[in-house]
């Protein structure tokens, strides 16, 4: 069974692709829908192919666009991203040409596609002849100008707009793979204590020099190589996302709501922070909620955890009210996007003010749900000025029961730093 896996690990990853680029799912839940379909050692090759694709889908496409004549469309529409798979691996992977050729064109007959076998092996054997010209083009084409930035028109636009300094050095950081960062448990171990027990399973890390539990891997790993992760001794977080506990300083015996909490990240957080705090974990996606417990679980904490929506707290807020609040709104996720290249093609220019919306309702109808003299935490992995600053401009305007706390902190994505973050701490003052 697992052979057979192996050999159509391509045609999972053309549907997954498929899936994502004309059906608009997230590349996160094909790929967990598809799970079935994936032998354990081919898990990581899927990965990297699907999301390398996704990184770099304006080069993939122009070379196909350039050696065809004719689109593929309707049911055929599969063997494209197929054939975006075939040059991803020749291009981006340590893949012999002969076997990713060969590979690839054998899914043709998984896909139920056996007649176009000899379409997808010529393209694929063209490209191998033409690449070194193709690629010159690609990169010289000044109608390329803006594929060479693997990004859309319509986000390169807004970060140009955003950041006319740093628009570059943002979309350089956008196109790498993510660093992968820990958060230690320091109940449990010491920053320096966990990187002896790294340094044993002779893996290299290295500290952050403001977040005490902050340590980077030089190398990401699988989890289950980490010493003690399902004892809860550390978690997989992102250097930006470990911000949120520290902005919002909770307390023991504190009541305290995570508002969107899914997958539950910064909700173990604020436990290992203050492990007597009371904390309500809410969010309104069920599946996505079940992480939470499972989280909570490795962790051995306890928090009442709620399916609910932010813009209806009404109907699970139980007349609680709560000396701390952290918001992380839904958002573009603009700051994430090296960790989910997806994200690039499934937003559209029109989404950021449907979404500015919904978390300027959200925040609105949480406020009231806030003691006076307690805090707030809103939180976007945005690097949009329209989620963030001018979001907090706009409810500060309109609130004057709040007050923001210190500076806004606009967070970009580093390479070996942290993904793209905001965060403004309110104080409600009456």
């Amino acid at each position: 069974m697992n052979k057979k896996l192996h050999q159509n690990i391509r045609a999972v990853c053309a549907q997954a692709i498929f899936n994502v680029l004309e059906e608009g799912q997230s590349l996160s839940a094909t790929l967990t829908a598809l799970h079935h379909k994936i032998a354990d050692k081919d898990r990581a090759l899927v990965q990297e192919m699907c999301f390398g694709v996704m990184r770099v889908l304006p080069e993939l496409n122009f070379y196909i666009h350039t050696l065809m004549s004719k689109v593929l469309t309707g049911k055929n529409r599969v063997l494209h991203y197929l054939l975006l798979v075939g040059i991803y691996q020749i291009l981006y992977t340590r893949i012999p040409e002969h076997a990713a050729v060969g590979e690839t064109v054998d899914a043709v007959n998984t896909l139920q596609k056996a007649p176009l076998k000899g379409l997808v092996n010529g393209v694929l054997r063209e490209f191998l002849r033409q690449q070194a010209s193709l690629q010159q083009k690609f990169m010289q084409d000044d109608k390329q100008q803006n594929s060479r930035t693997l990004h859309p028109s319509w986000l390169l636009t807004r970060i140009k707009q955003a950041y006319p300094q740093q628009w570059q050095t943002i979309i350089d950081a956008n196109n790498q793979k993510p660093p992968m960062w820990l958060r230690v448990n320091q109940n449990q171990y010491s920053i320096q204590e966990y990187q002896q027990l790294l340094a044993k399973q002779h893996i290299e890390s290295e500290p952050h020099d403001q977040l005490p539990c902050a340590l980077r891997l030089l190398s990401p790993v699988n989890v289950a190589k980490l010493p003690h992760f399902d004892d809860g001794a550390v978690t997989v977080q992102d250097l930006s996302a470990q911000y949120a506990a520290y902005l919002l300083a909770p307390q023991n015996g504190e009541q305290i709501l995570d508002l969107c909490a899914a997958p539950g990240g910064k909700t173990t957080h604020i436990l290992e922070v203050a492990p007597k705090a009371q904390v309500l974990a809410v969010d309104v996606d069920a599946n996505r909620a079940k992480r939470i417990d499972e989280n909570l679980t490795r962790l051995k904490q306890h928090a009442d955890v709620k399916v609910g929506d932010g813009l209806t707290p009404e109907l699970w807020c139980e007349g609680r009210s709560f000396d701390r609040i952290l918001l992380d709104a839904p958002c573009s996720a603009t700051g994430v996007i090296r960790r989910h290249p997806d994200i690039k093609w499934l937003r559209r220019d029109n989404d950021i003010a449907q979404l500015t919306e919904l978390q300027h309702a959200i925040l609105t109808n949480i406020w009231s749900y806030l003691k006076i003299g307690g805090t707030l935490v809103y939180a976007t992995c945005s690097i949009l000025p329209d989620e963030n600053k001018l979001q907090i401009e706009r409810f500060l305007q309109e609130n004057t029961s709040a007050k923001l706390q210190g500076e806004l902190k606009q967070f970009l994505p580093i390479e070996n730093g942290g993904d793209g973050f905001f965060y403004a701490v309110l104080k409600k003052h009456s």
